[in-house]
């Protein structure tokens, strides 16, 4: 897939917004309104490519199943992988999995893979989907994902769901840290490339410290309004780390508008916010456009 010339920014974290995905986030749709203080209302496919082409922007969406562990499927990856289908020039998908489910797992990135030419897998959530992503049991899941040249993204540092529940819906804060959990399983496949999703604190140290220290692993800035950012990621994006750093809102949470002004008001290095706006999704989705510098 070639960008056009005037892309502005690739937003590598969205969730979509349809009747079938909201209505599938059961019990956590009130927990999550709750936590971040607004309702979400439907928004459909050709509403949210709209908004993105719009303003020249592409979008990944992704997608979550954490049935084994809390009874919540999930909305079908297929609606997914047609939404990509419809808006190539938008939409970038991502396949929800359970990573309980093993062999039907990688069973259903192969679907996706096959059926729609997916880019990536997740978000996947450790804290919700209580894993561990370095437990050798579900290597086969990214050994599957590194072969197909798929995005593992892995949510990473305090989760919004279950926050300010009583035991914090039974979520794990440990299973969120970037290191040793991410770490090792970057260490282990060289060749899978990985979002670590959101500034990962209170561990956003180590995970500058992970990204800055191997290759095939990448941070997005989601979830968070850049002003509120942590001055050490501000400062390593804008320098040591700046080639993997990703423009990300976790829409609706954030629109694209707000937090691109507030990243704007933070001083970025011209080389350093096209890179994260643009550049770095383009090298790690392996696009091509000419004002990128890719082949």
């Amino acid at each position: 897939m070639t960008v056009p010339d005037d892309l502005v920014a690739i937003d590598v974290h969205t969730h979509p917004q349809t009747e079938e995905f909201l209505a599938a986030m059961g019990p956590r749709r009130a927990q999550m309104a709750q936590h971040f203080g607004q309702q979400r209302p439907v928004v459909s496919f050709a509403e949210q490519a709209d908004q993105y082409r719009s303003r020249r922007m592409m979008a990944v969406i992704v997608n979550s199943d954490s049935e084994t562990t809390s009874g919540i499927r999930g909305a079908p990856n297929d609606l997914l992988g047609k939404a990509q289908a419809d808006h190539p020039d938008v939409f970038l998908a991502f396949a929800g999995i359970d990573p309980w489910k093993g062999a039907a797992a990688v069973a259903e990135i192969r679907r996706c893979h096959g059926e729609y030419g997916i880019a990536g897998v997740g978000e996947l959530n450790p804290s919700r989907q209580r894993f561990l992503p370095n437990d050798r049991r579900f290597f086969p899941l990214w050994e599957t994902c590194a072969e197909l040249g798929l995005v593992v993204m892995f949510h990473g540092g305090f989760p919004g769901a279950g926050a300010g529940t009583p035991g914090g819906g039974g979520h794990r804060l440990e299973n969120a840290r970037p290191i040793p959990y991410v770490d090792d399983v970057a260490a282990e496949f060289p060749e899978l490339r990985i979002i670590s999703a959101h500034p990962a604190w209170p561990w956003h140290l180590d995970n500058i410290a992970m990204v800055w220290h191997k290759s095939n692993v990448y941070l997005d800035l989601s979830g968070w309004g850049p002003k509120y950012l942590p001055p050490e990621v501000v400062r390593y994006a804008d320098s040591v780390i700046s080639d993997r750093v990703l423009f990300g809102t976790d829409w609706p949470v954030l629109t694209a508008d707000r937090w691109l002004a507030e990243f704007d008001q933070l001083g970025w290095k011209e080389t350093s916010r096209r890179k994260i706006l643009r550049d770095n999704a383009v090298r790690l989705f392996g696009l091509a456009g000419s004002g990128s510098g890719e082949d």
